[in-house]
């Protein structure tokens, strides 16, 4: 099994995820794009290392892979295979522009495809319990007291917490030297999803974090 024999269904999902740019659920997906990722297109997927699925109490949450973000890449300049649906055509003829566009401005699709802001319902929170939230995000993931996460990891932890008011959070914390925030050493290291979550403070992107 190849990730270029897929169905029309399973490239929406790969296509789907990449506009979310971040874990999402079944219901998320549903109410976004219009179907679930279950079942044997989910195993699929899964096998094939381009989407990968996770148990979220009684549904599944799921995340393009590095080798999803590359597939996407790809098919922005191999246009359609075989009989396709006019929606399909024009959506191939929209990735070819998307294609030339990144091409001429030398972007990547992590330049372009961000993570979406949570819902306004829960985005405004007091500064003090956006914080908070921090704090405890991070003991949730570090092993050790000072050890550093991925500022990534952290995103992840605090998805409902609006992107605005989470990298607010994170650089007054910064500034008052509660949190401590450096770039990955090894930036051939770095992920799509590490290099879109990163924080940019003092001129330079963050890509971990720890508790002083």
């Amino acid at each position: 099994m190849q990730p270029d024999d897929l169905s029309v269904k399973e490239r929406a999902v790969l296509f789907a995820l990449l506009g979310e740019a971040r874990e999402v659920t079944n219901p998320q997906l549903e109410e976004r794009a219009g179907f679930r990722l279950d079942g044997k297109e989910r195993r699929k997927l899964n096998n094939l290392k381009l989407v990968d699925s996770r148990r979220a109490g009684r549904t599944y949450a799921h995340e393009l892979t590095d080798a999803g973000w590359r597939w996407c890449a790809g098919e922005l300049s191999v246009g359609l295979r075989g009989k396709a649906t006019s929606m399909e055509g024009a959506l191939y003829a929209v990735l070819g522009g998307l294609g030339r566009h990144l091409d001429d401005t030398q972007q990547s699709l992590a330049d372009i495809f961000r993570r979406r802001p949570a819902d306004e319902a829960t985005a405004s929170l007091p500064s003090e319990d956006v914080e908070k939230l921090v704090m405890d995000a991070y003991y949730d993931l570090a092993a050790e007291p000072g050890e550093f996460v991925k500022v990534r990891e952290l995103r992840d932890r605090l998805s409902a917490i609006s992107r605005p008011d989470l990298d607010s959070a994170l650089e007054r914390m910064y500034r008052a030297q509660r949190v401590n925030l450096v770039p990955q050493d090894n930036q051939q290291a770095l992920t799509d999803a590490d290099r879109q979550s990163a924080l940019r403070v003092g001129g330079e992107f963050k890509h971990l974090l720890s508790v002083r």
